[in-house]
């Protein structure tokens, strides 16, 4: 089993950019799955020519302690992982392997000259963040929590929010998003200054994130964002970008690509997904409930190896055919 590691691609998961409900580009928030157990342990974020922001690297997830700080692909809960290779719109989340883009500076000493910042942008159009460098702060910068706007589109790396913060969950046709906090600390021993949220590491570490902590069985994130786990085991909230897509049964090659209360798992947990897709859209479950699962022949399965649940997430499981 591995244990689950987020922090890296929207957290090695990536968050891309993606498209908006007209197929324009914008914040829709999908996140690369990146390889990865879905369970975890306890010690263990979209892309778009207008705003927005995504991570990418497809990976699947399995239940058990997991190694991904977010899937860029689907997760199997039987501890394989497996690794999609096509990339999509939208924004996804992906893990980090130390690859990528151009890295001119350090998000976390933020060592640009006086009167810039180290910001994640996309350098290769793909609008995906991947790259990162030196930007202008903007005259009376946003703090936490502030509106905002970006400049050019979601992945240009420039915003009006202060050193330390960039504009998130913009919107595709104004740009307009809200300051978010980058985590303190270090790579090794990350942080967030920010009440009820955790440090979420990904796409090769070119975001670093403090997202909001959530809840999967109840998806109590704002404004139709997404509860996923992140590598520390908890869950974050995260950009939708599944898009038109992403029901139950749904192929799946990111993190983020499913609906609210849904996740990107490895196919064979349900026999109604295909077994070409590099994952499957399934959702979570209470394990002190009734089975209410869909799928032929699916349980409640645990998410997390026995005595691995964080605090508040035992009772969380998925749906899928035991294995």
């Amino acid at each position: 089993m591995k244990k689950f590691s987020l922090v890296s691609s929207l957290l090695c998961t990536a968050l891309v950019f993606g498209c908006g409900d007209d197929g324009k580009p914008g914040a829709t928030g999908a996140t690369n799955p990146t390889t990865m157990d879905t369970n975890q342990t306890s010690d263990g974020t979209e892309g778009d020519t207008s705003t927005g922001n995504s991570t990418e690297s497809p990976t699947s997830t399995s239940p058990g302690t997991q190694t991904n700080p977010m899937p860029t692909t689907a997760t199997d809960p039987t501890g394989d992982d497996t690794t999609a290779g096509t990339e999509t719109d939208g924004s996804f989340i992906s893990t980090p392997d130390g690859g990528g883009g151009t890295k001119e500076c350090d998000p976390w000493t933020q060592d640009c000259p006086a009167g810039e910042k180290c910001m994640p942008y996309s350098g290769d159009g793909d609008f995906s963040w991947e790259s990162l460098k030196c930007t202008p702060v903007m005259e009376n910068p946003g703090q936490t929590g502030d509106p905002c706007t970006v400049e050019g589109n979601g992945v240009s790396g420039i915003d009006s929010c202060d050193v330390g913060h960039m504009c998130w969950n913009t919107d595709p046709e104004t740009g307009e998003g809200t300051c978010i906090r980058f985590c303190s600390g270090s790579p090794d021993a990350p942080t967030c200054d920010v009440p009820n949220a955790q440090c979420t590491i990904v796409n090769e570490g070119v975001l670093i994130l403090c997202l909001p902590s959530c809840d999967p069985l109840i998806q109590n994130c704002m404004g139709g964002d997404l509860c996923i786990p992140n590598d520390t085991g908890n869950f974050i909230c995260v950009l939708d970008a599944s898009g038109e897509e992403g029901q139950e049964f749904d192929p799946c090659e990111y993190a983020n690509a499913c609906d609210p209360g849904l996740y990107c798992f490895n196919s064979p947990y349900a026999s109604e997904c295909s077994p070409d897709s590099a994952g499957c859209c399934l959702p979570f479950c209470d394990m002190t409930a009734a089975n209410n699962c869909n799928g032929a022949g699916a349980d409640c399965l645990a998410f997390y190896e026995e005595g691995t649940a964080p605090p508040g997430y035992e009772n969380v499981g998925f749906c899928g055919i035991p294995m």
